[in-house]
């Protein structure tokens, strides 16, 4: 089980990550950077749960666009060097509300899955809880009480876990990541930080290409 715990600025590497058109007018600086922090500013607050300073998030955007450049001048130190990756399909994504979590016990969630396996990742975000894990009818059955309970299911995917040393930036390698796999043609379904790693989300049917594509990366390395 991982809980995942984010700063300003990871927040604001994933979501720009995520978005590819701002992705890439921040790459070809093309954006301003004050108007894009008050566009993300509510996704940001509500993602950690507080209120977050204007300034502050443009101060992280700008870091990140420094990066850019930063990258680029230093890539005889491969992103991806000393990376191992775990390729998992058959993943179901489920997510249901701080509200909806209130009709059962989260311990008792938690107890029922480790019954049925310990292939899982759970994250607690600010109004949400989210399951990563193997899509199965016993763990579709755990949720039968919450009302509307085949909305919470997101199937169809695969994730690939991206264990790196400590002392690489974890917001710097989902970057490098969504790249490479943008310009082959895949996008990402969502990414997550852990304490020890990064889970990539994609479509099932993309996933093997894009762990041999990664794979390769980490070859040449």
């Amino acid at each position: 089980m991982r809980i995942a715990s984010m700063s300003v600025p990871e927040v604001v590497r994933e979501i720009i990550t995520r978005n590819r058109s701002i992705y890439d007018c921040m790459k070809m600086d093309l954006i301003n950077y004050t108007a894009l922090a008050v566009k993300i500013q509510p996704e940001i607050e509500k993602i950690l749960g507080n209120r977050v300073n204007l300034n502050t998030i443009v101060v992280a955007i700008k870091r990140y666009a420094d990066s850019f450049e930063i990258k680029e001048e230093v890539r005889e130190e491969p992103i991806l060097k000393n990376a191992r990756l775990v390729l998992t399909d058959g993943i179901m994504d489920i997510k249901f509300s701080i509200k909806d979590s209130n009709q059962m016990n989260p311990m008792e969630i938690l107890d029922k899955f480790s019954k049925i396996t310990n292939n899982y990742e759970f994250f607690r975000m600010s109004d949400s809880f989210r399951f990563l894990t193997e899509d199965v009818e016993d763990i579709r059955q755990i949720f039968g009480n919450i009302p509307n309970s085949d909305d919470i299911f997101s199937t169809g995917l695969a994730k690939i876990m991206i264990t790196i040393p400590n002392s690489q930036n974890k917001s710097d390698v989902v970057s490098y990541v969504a790249e490479v796999l943008h310009a082959n043609g895949i996008e990402l379904v969502n990414a997550f930080f852990s304490q020890d790693s990064i889970i990539i989300i994609l479509n099932e049917k993309d996933a093997s290409k894009a762990y041999e594509i990664l794979h390769s990366d980490i070859i040449r390395a």
